[in-house]
């Protein structure tokens, strides 16, 4: 889609009620966007896999469970919304949950939201996800568009490729080896390419295309397109560091993710992730003018200080 016509469909307003649904909003990309609605004074409720949790904003969010076993749960908690805004996805199967598993959880999900009324859905993607990608986690993400567009509801996909933020795991860690590890490997060449968007430029496009009537997909991308090479020194440079950048063969490199992982109790890295990288995925490849406008250089110039100062585990912040 064109950025005149997500102007359009931006400026088509259409909000029924001031009530709304984000899965995962004490999360990372769930908790930006609540952020931008509760700014807007809307009435939100999350739904967690962890409905004992809370925040600093305290009261100010209602908590539901996902409830993807108790499809009339699941309803009553979407009831009354407007818009549900959906980031829910998992990065990688664990403890008997698979890609296969989330695509039956968000169709449940997506069934839940048109019993109970809820006009819109505003969904979050990935680049170049299909329907006959080898790789499980495209695959899926493919088959969950495909439910959302057959579905009753209004809808906005919005496709995103790495998104970087001060809560980020991805790239905080790329950061976190650089200044812990003299070596730091490249898979393969290096030259496949990554157009990162910032997470408030995603939130402010999901509430934006909340508000609309219109149909629309588009890929949610940054103004700036690296390979990975160039991005992985551009972050060596700025956080001032002299870790010499290796190539590694993508099958030794999930070994020694592997290893490391032991060491760090979590998981490092996925073959999925690997190989959507290295099959150059996380690019656009629409043509159209990137919707995102901060710059990923400027935003690391901001945040030098903070990115990598620690590790961030997977499993810690959703599975423990």
């Amino acid at each position: 889609m064109s950025s005149s016509a997500i102007g359009i469909a931006i400026r088509n307003r259409v909000y029924m009620t001031n009530k709304h649904v984000v899965t995962g909003a004490f999360g990372y990309t769930g908790k930006y966007i609540a952020e931008r609605l509760l700014e807007s004074g809307a009435s939100i409720t999350t739904l967690t896999g962890h409905p004992d949790q809370r925040d600093q904003r305290g009261d100010r969010i209602a908590v539901a469970p996902f409830n993807f076993d108790n499809p009339a749960a699941l309803t009553r908690s979407l009831e009354g919304a407007d818009t549900l805004f959906n980031t829910y996805w998992i990065r990688f199967a664990h403890r008997g949950v698979t890609h296969d598993t989330a695509v039956a959880n968000l169709k449940t999900l997506i069934s839940a939201a048109e019993t109970a009324g809820v006009r819109r859905i505003v969904h979050v993607s990935i680049t170049n996800a299909s329907v006959d990608s080898n790789l499980p986690y495209f695959r899926g993400k493919a088959q969950v568009e495909d439910a959302v567009r057959k579905s009753s509801l209004s809808h906005a996909i919005l496709r995103p490729t790495v998104i970087f933020g001060r809560e980020d795991i991805l790239l905080n860690n790329i950061a976190w080896m650089l200044r812990k590890f003299p070596f730091h490997p490249i898979f393969g060449d290096g030259r496949y390419r990554v157009q990162p968007i910032f997470v408030g430029d995603l939130a402010r496009l999901a509430v934006e295309l909340g508000e609309s009537r219109n149909d629309i997909a588009l890929d949610a991308v940054g103004p700036e397109v690296y390979t990975y090479r160039e991005m992985v020194n551009l972050i060596a440079t700025t956080i001032g560091v002299r870790s010499r950048l290796i190539r590694i063969n993508p099958g030794l490199a999930m070994v020694a993710s592997r290893v490391m992982g032991l060491f760090l109790r979590d998981v490092v890295l996925t073959r999925d992730e690997i190989d959507g990288l290295t099959s150059d995925l996380l690019v656009s490849k629409s043509g159209e003018p990137p919707p995102g406008s901060t710059l990923f250089s400027q935003w690391l110039d901001e945040n030098v200080h903070m990115l990598g100062s620690k590790y961030t585990s997977e499993l810690n912040r959703h599975y423990r």
